[in-house]
């Protein structure tokens, strides 16, 4: 299957790649070039810049009503596209079809839950001292907006990101990753349609490191959002600060799961297995470090092994296949070498562990399951985004609680337990930004989605979601 578009969106039209450089978009399951992709220029990146400046002009005072009208159409004409979308999406990404057009609804659902906040952008009143003044707060859209998505849900994260700046009354240009450039075209395409003005939304494909620093260095961009690694995310807001813009981060994470010892063993694994394979493990929220109480050790080793096991993998776009490829081969060394430290060190390699051999190409490694891992494995201090799950017992709640807070992240954390008691104070002694209690599910487009410490700040999603990209103004005025 090759992939069309050139990935450059300006000012309402799609620009041909010719003259342009190219960058090679691949299969991860075959390893096999699928496009092309457009590098974008100097020239092309101060269009974007000049395109969204101009547009915000008149689009900032654009009808709340009307911008949802445009969004509530983008969300059908994504779920009338979900097929097409799903396919280019398995296609560079290699995650099971079932998994991409999932992906499509749930993007569906930040222009349907958007469109709604558009019209509920409050302000309010403030009681003044003496009958001759007033005071209020109201809020007005922030201004232009550079977006930066990753590869791993390649329609979902633009789409919280666009869907957000709109209702706002905010211009965008938005930037994703190299290795998966068709799925956000294909919500760019949808919100043209839709009747977003041009020069509204912009989409940008190239060398990552050169759009970034022009966009977050541009006097006209006033508002930053990544989604990335906190590598990437350190490197940004130091540039970003040198414009004193609003940010918001969605960085790593290294999510603990504790199943206390009143939850069954074998029931919490079955839930936490399903969530920490999807998208090959390649997930912010993915539940990555599992500390087991020592009395459901046993029992939740041998469910979580039985599903890794029952896993069939291979191209995402074959029927049947429940686990895809890895994205890279940088990933799937990194993963390699994470088991591998781990087991040098005394863990236990519960099943899987290495490539997968039945795949003479691709990036396929074997669903793995680690057991009585060590605190000084790498696997229990780096993210592992990869389908690698390291076990740990523990016997108290203080050592446990201890344990899942020693990492600098703190994006999401799972808590299996049946006492109102330990789930509320666990809850809150955790340190993340998001919480599941006896459940895996945190991302929905009502949800408040983000994270503490080094995995960020903002919100995306929800109530809260759209105040990333609104500025508070204070009004008093005397009457005579």
């Amino acid at each position: 299957m090759m992939l069309k578009v050139s990935g450059i969106f300006i000012n309402g039209e799609w620009r041909q790649q010719q003259g342009r450089e190219q960058l090679t978009v691949h299969n991860p399951a075959s390893e096999e070039k699928i496009a092309s992709i457009a590098i974008a220029t100097e020239q092309d990146l101060a269009d974007a810049v000049s395109a969204a400046e101009q547009a915000f002009k008149t689009w900032r005072h654009s009808n709340p009503w009307d911008r949802a009208a445009i969004l509530s159409k983008t969300a059908q004409l994504l779920r009338e596209r979900s097929a097409d979308i799903a396919l280019a999406m398995s296609t560079e990404t290699g995650k099971p079809l079932a998994e991409s057009g999932a992906e499509v609804g749930a993007a569906a659902e930040q222009f349907d839950w958007y469109s709604g906040e558009a019209q509920r952008i409050y302000g309010h009143s403030i009681e003044a001292r003496n009958r001759a003044t007033r005071m209020q707060v109201i809020y007005q859209p922030v201004g232009v907006v550079a977006a930066f998505s990753a590869w791993n849900f390649p329609a979902l994260l633009p789409a919280r990101k666009i869907a957000a700046a709109l209702a706002a009354g905010c211009s965008i240009i938005i930037k994703p990753a190299a290795e998966t450039p068709y799925s956000c075209a294909g919500v760019v395409q949808a919100c043209v349609d839709a009747g977003v003005p041009a020069g509204v939304l912009n989409m940008l494909t190239g060398k990552s490191t050169q759009i970034s620093e022009y966009l977050v260095r541009s006097e006209v961009v006033r508002k930053v959002s990544l989604t990335g690694s906190t590598q990437v995310g350190k490197k940004m807001l130091s540039i970003a600060a040198e414009g004193i813009k609003k940010v918001s981060m969605e960085l790593g994470g290294h999510a603990p799961v504790i199943v206390f010892e009143d939850f069954d063993g074998a029931q919490a694994a079955k839930i936490v297995a399903v969530s920490k394979f999807r998208n090959c493990g390649q997930v912010c929220v993915s539940p990555t470090r599992f500390y087991v109480h020592e009395s459901q050790y046993d029992a939740f080793v041998e469910a979580f092994v039985e599903y890794a096991q029952s896993l069939k993998l291979g191209a995402g776009t074959e029927p049947g296949v429940t686990l895809g490829p890895m994205a890279n081969a940088r990933g799937l060394r990194g993963a390699l070498d994470l088991i591998d430290d781990a087991v040098s060190k005394g863990a236990q390699l519960l099943t899987g562990g290495k490539v997968a051999a039945e795949f003479a190409k691709g990036y396929f490694i074997e669903p793995t399951v680690l057991g009585n891992v060590p605190a000084d494995a790498r696997i229990m201090r780096e993210e592992p985004f990869a389908p690698v799950a390291p076990i740990v017992k523990f016997s108290s709640y203080e050592e446990v609680i201890e344990q899942a807070n020693s990492v600098p992240w703190g994006l999401a954390a799972y808590l299996f337990t049946h006492d109102l008691k330990t789930a509320t104070v666990a809850a809150e002694d955790i340190e993340a930004g998001m919480v599941g209690v006896n459940e895996v599910l945190l991302a929905s487009a009502e949800m408040p989605f983000g994270g503490v410490k080094q995995s960020g700040y903002g919100r995306e999603g929800g109530s809260l979601g759209i105040q990333d990209y609104l500025e508070a103004k204070f009004i008093k005025t005397r009457l005579f």
